[in-house]
């Protein structure tokens, strides 16, 4: 479901940077959820990251597994208000992201929506093409990294959050935060000659 922006203009396939929210943008805690915007605390550094993608030429599209919503722990207005939130902070550093989509199920649903399953990349690239061979899914978890694999693009491990989920491998090819990673991306405005 797409959570921003309400309407969509859709324009050339870019290059994208399909982002987890919780324990890549903003901090996480194992086992809790954000059901308040006022938890939302970003990571020193992310709207610097975003900043700089943006910079590079990718579109930053957010995508977020919210199952608090089908636990009872928020309403659906209310995980919306955390992604204005959200937005808000992201804008009060100079930075923003193209859209948020976000699964509001739990797992026991067998949505296609939540991930490791692709069904928000595919809602993503239907209201903004993207150029798949160029684009990655940065996360902190191994779902992020499933999806990626399922969505058939590059997965990108980012060592916050919850980050030991994903297992010592993934790990050892991880960054050190969501900006370590924009350093590391090629920029994609630029013309080979």
């Amino acid at each position: 479901m797409r959570a921003w922006p309400a309407k969509v203009k859709p324009g050339p396939a870019a290059p994208t940077a399909f982002l987890d929210r919780d324990g890549t943008l903003n901090r996480d805690k194992a086992g809790t959820y954000i059901t308040r915007p006022a938890q939302l605390k970003l990571y020193a550094g992310a709207a610097a990251a975003l900043r700089l993608m943006a910079r590079k030429g990718y579109r930053v599209v957010v995508l977020t597994n919210q199952s608090g919503v089908a636990r009872g722990y928020m309403t659906l207005a209310r995980a919306l208000a955390i992604n204005r939130k959200l937005l808000r902070d992201l804008r009060l550093e100079g930075a923003a992201v193209d859209a948020v989509y976000f699964c509001p199920h739990g797992p026991e649903e067998k949505c296609g929506c939540r991930k490791p399953e692709p069904g928000l990349i595919r809602e993503a690239v239907k209201d903004f093409p993207a150029d798949l061979p160029r684009s990655f899914m940065a996360g902190d978890k191994k779902s992020d990294l499933a999806l990626a694999r399922r969505a058939g693009i590059k997965g990108r491990l980012v060592l916050t959050g919850q980050w030991r989920s994903a297992g010592a491998a993934a790990a050892r090819k991880g960054y050190k935060s969501l900006l370590a990673l924009a350093r590391a991306l090629p920029d994609t405005t630029r013309k080979i000659k």
